[in-house]
């Protein structure tokens, strides 16, 4: 989801060089304030420097959880909007510019393995202990804050009505004629799970990923796909501009559209959940103060007002009682979406990214 600036392409790039620069950004409970300068110890425990991926994604946590925080608190944050190789590079350096990181579940595994990161104290989280915030999303040094999905995408003008309701849909050109697109890898990880879908196996049974089934699924279907987006918003010119009538796609990255009368909808069964987290640096200043923040988070009148303002979902489930309920229905984690969707094993893609690389390149240019 490009719109949210996740570093999605860093996932399947590994740690590559450094980038010289760091955007700073300091808020208080107005927006306004002074940038912290320096790095290191000696830092006041009325500031705290988090790292989130900016953009439309991090107005949200600004508007929703910075400034309440500031205002509750009395504690500024300071905001780093750096990719993952930086921040481990700091924290090798034992230099972490950065107490609290918002970050994929992907990116806090490599954090993990490469011993970078905190491990936890649960008993800090005060609002965690009733959280209900599923397994999945609760790992040694990253706990869940929000879902964002993959999803199918078509044109509701076509096929006399009919509507796609899987991924055995999306790939039957029969019933469904017409022009497909699909992820590209410079975009995120392939879509290997939609294609065993379409094949037939079961929801519950897609992990570990059966690659040589999956291929072969996606060039059953390949005839058909007129582009492999590599950007988040290509989707929504190819469907818009009629190029594709039904496409995979980054859910919220149609609403505006939908909103504003295209005949567009989103296909919610099947759809490939990632996550987003909260974790600590390890060499962090102001433990105390980051504990608090990311406590601060999971409260559910705090989740619920995020997902007012940014199409991800809480990972709180008591937050979806304070929603309104065109916006429930909009959230990759609502009651109803969580039973027809699946959460990406990020284990598995860890494990495997680099093989599924290499074979889509192969494919692609057969």
């Amino acid at each position: 989801m490009r719109d949210v600036r996740i570093d999605r392409r860093g996932f399947l790039r590994g740690v590559g060089g450094v980038a010289a620069g760091v955007a700073v950004t300091s808020l208080t409970a107005c927006g306004t304030g002074t940038s912290r300068s320096g790095a290191g110890g000696g830092k006041s425990s009325k500031k705290l420097v988090v790292r989130d991926s900016g953009g439309a994604y991090g107005e949200a946590n600004k508007k929703a959880i910075y400034e309440p925080f500031t205002k509750e608190t009395g504690i500024q944050i300071d905001v780093v909007n750096i990719q993952y190789a930086q921040m481990l590079a700091q924290i090798q350096q034992g230099r972490p510019q950065f107490e609290v990181i918002d970050d994929s579940m992907a990116d806090f595994l490599r954090f993990q393995k490469a011993d970078a990161t905190e491990a936890l104290d649960y008993d800090r989280l005060k609002n965690f202990k009733k959280a209900g915030i599923a397994k999945s999303l609760v790992t040694s040094n990253a706990v869940g804050k929000n879902y964002w999905a993959s999803v199918m995408a078509f044109r509701t003008d076509v096929w006399g009505g009919k509507k796609p309701s899987s991924w055995a849909d999306f790939w039957d050109t029969k019933a469904f004629p017409g022009d497909r697109a699909l992820q590209a890898l410079d975009a995120d990880l392939p879509e290997l799970e939609f294609a065993l879908l379409a094949d037939g196996v079961p929801m519950d049974k897609l992990y570990p990923l059966d690659v040589d089934r999956a291929f072969k699924s996606l060039s059953d279907i390949k005839g058909s796909v007129r582009k492999f987006w590599d950007t988040g918003a290509l989707p929504g010119v190819l469907l818009g501009r009629k190029e594709v009538d039904a496409s995979s796609v980054w859910h919220g990255r149609l609403d505006a559209l939908i909103k504003g009368g295209s005949p567009l909808a989103y296909q919610w069964k099947g759809a490939r959940r990632q996550s987003n987290a909260f974790g600590i640096p390890k060499g962090a200043d102001n433990l105390d103060a980051a504990y608090k923040l990311i406590d601060f988070a999971l409260r559910p009148e705090v989740q619920a007002q995020y997902a007012e303002l940014y199409p991800m979902g809480p990972s709180v489930p008591a937050a979806y009682k304070k929603l309104s309920s065109a916006t429930a229905s909009n959230m990759s984690s609502s009651p109803e979406h969580l039973k027809t969707g699946f959460d990406l094993d990020v284990e598995w893609w860890h494990k495997h990214q680099d093989a599924v690389a290499k074979r889509w390149q192969e494919w692609t240019h057969d």
